[in-house]
């Protein structure tokens, strides 16, 4: 399983490094398509295909691994019961900090332009940039309490 993990380590640091060859050296990227730019196309075409190499190769290990039929036969083993609990305790967090990406964006570039023109607004900007930040803190709120019911 550990070749696993290195495969998929080498994806991501081979989409890494394309990306900056080719940003820094555009000239070697020499067929440009009209509908995507060539470094694109080429990080997208090596990281697909290290996932499908991964998925090909290590389908086999995966499938081999043993599961256990009864349900307090593993000592720490999670049912399946129980981590559908853990992950939608964790979805609050993820949707309320997606939701808090949307508002600070716009609200932060707003602030931005209002304490250039009158920098005594600084402030109110933080205030409202605060505001937009809290639903995060919800989100995080609502799992911790969710986490300790399961």
């Amino acid at each position: 399983m550990h070749w696993l993990v290195a495969l998929m380590s080498v994806a991501i640091l081979a989409l890494i490094l394309i990306g900056l060859v080719l940003e820094f050296r555009p000239q070697l990227a020499t067929r440009a398509r009209p509908w995507f730019k060539p470094a694109i196309g080429t990080q997208l075409v090596a990281f697909v295909g290290a996932q499908l190499g991964l998925l090909v190769f290590g389908i086999n290990d995966v499938l081999a691994t043993e599961m256990v039929s009864e349900p307090g036969a593993a000592a720490g083993e999670l049912s399946i019961g129980m981590g559908l609990a853990i992950i939608g305790a964790g979805i609050p967090t993820g949707l309320s900090t997606i939701g808090a990406g949307i508002a600070v964006g716009p609200i932060g570039a707003a602030s931005l332009a209002a304490i250039t023109e009158k920098p005594e607004n600084l402030g109110r900007t933080l205030i409202y940039l605060g505001l937009a930040e809290g639903i995060a803190i919800y989100g995080l709120v609502i799992s911790i309490l969710l986490l300790n019911r399961i």
